[in-house]
């Protein structure tokens, strides 16, 4: 179903624009952000996971990009409620989903997911797996139980992200997203404070970019040439909210430069509030800097369509709606070209629907226990 917008909502005529990320068009500029959900049984996405992305399709999403998905390697989880995006019933699971969502209108992506030095042994899916990292250093400074990657380990989690994204292809999803942020596997070898490595994947920004970018390689050579693929990456960690992986643009453009040749078609410049400018001197954010310095098509993402704390609304204490004019400003001096919605649109399904038909007065206020349900 096409949503048909009220010509007279300049924030129709703005988010309305359809956007090409390599050989797809994504029909509006709003995104679903990636949600983690623990709703699919045995790594399996079900009846539910179905529809509570086709609703959002239906209701005028232009790009879903899924939850976290694990990829194919012992130690990329640590839950068996999250989906995985390898085996043959996960997979049978996400094609419906994919289908779902194509017949509501929207297109979809699979964020392919490791959470290396996050995990804690002994969790499933596969509670004997090490958790491993770049130098066994979780993200909050301590060594934990994990271990340092060989190469043997490196090269399997490259050879499990390409498997994952031709799987992707093959089942019908219209590109791919590589969790690169928030302090997880691929964030952890960014991130000098977590990787402390003297081989070829540690050192300066250009090495330590080395392991994501050869995964990112390895992604464009399984798939299509014109498969989109897409690069989450952040400042933030879960665990260091301000943690930082470049100071200045010119520490921005060493890592995000090998990242843009390896093959990434698109950037998702995750902050925690996209209206902060991520440099002194200029107004422009991550996404912002990110295009400036790439040449390639962001998206930005940070408390779209919120105010107030960041925090409060996990608590479950509320966060008022935030008018989106400073959003609709950027877009319209293209510091970014996508949008995407998280916690808002949690809340409500409807939200791009409402947004998009100039019916701001029914948006609703966002509540943490939206968490606990896939509505």
């Amino acid at each position: 179903m096409t949503v048909t917008a009220s010509p007279t909502s300049r924030a129709a005529e703005i988010l309305s624009r359809p956007v090409a990320l390599n050989g797809l068009t994504v029909p509006n500029r709003i995104v679903m952000a990636p949600m983690t959900r623990m709703f699919s049984p045995g790594g399996v996405p079900g009846e539910d996971v179905r529809s509570y992305y086709a609703r959002r399709a239906a209701a005028g999403v232009g790009l879903i990009v899924t939850e976290g998905t694990y990829v194919g390697h012992e130690s990329a989880g640590q839950s068996d409620r999250v989906p995985r995006f390898h085996g043959e019933e996960q997979l049978a699971g996400w094609a419906k989903v994919a289908e779902a969502v194509h017949e509501a209108g929207g297109t979809i992506v699979p964020q392919l997911w490791h959470i290396g030095m996050v995990r804690k042994q002994g969790e499933p899916p596969y509670a004997d797996a090490p958790a491993v990292g770049p130098s066994g250093i979780r993200v909050d400074g301590t060594e934990g139980t994990g271990k340092a990657m060989t190469q043997r380990d490196l090269d399997d989690v490259v050879g499990a992200f390409a498997e994952a994204a031709a799987a992707a292809e093959r089942i019908g999803f219209d590109g791919v997203e590589l969790h690169g942020a928030h302090g997880y596997l691929l964030d952890q070898f960014l991130w000098a404070g977590t990787n402390r490595r003297t081989d070829a994947y540690g050192g300066d920004p250009v090495a330590r970019t080395k392991f994501a970018a050869e995964i990112v390689a390895a992604v464009r050579a399984a798939v299509s040439p014109d498969f989109p693929v897409i690069f989450r990456y952040s400042q933030w960690k879960q665990e260091a909210y301000g943690a930082r992986l470049a100071e200045t643009p010119q520490e921005l453009e060493a890592i995000l430069t090998p990242l843009a040749a390896a093959g990434v078609d698109a950037f998702h410049a995750s902050t925690r509030r996209y209206w902060l400018p991520e440099f002194e001197g200029s107004d422009l954010n991550l996404a912002g800097w990110t295009k400036k310095l790439t040449g390639r098509p962001t998206i930005t993402v940070g408390s779209v369509g919120l105010d107030g704390d960041f925090l409060r609304a996990f608590a479950g204490k509320g966060a008022p709606v935030h008018g989106l004019d400073n959003l609709l400003d950027r877009l319209e001096r293209d510091e970014f070209d996508l949008v995407a919605v998280g916690r808002a649109l949690l809340q409500d399904p409807q939200w791009a629907a409402k947004v998009l038909g100039d019916r701001f007065e029914e948006l609703q206020p966002y509540d943490g226990t939206a968490l606990k349900t896939l509505s």
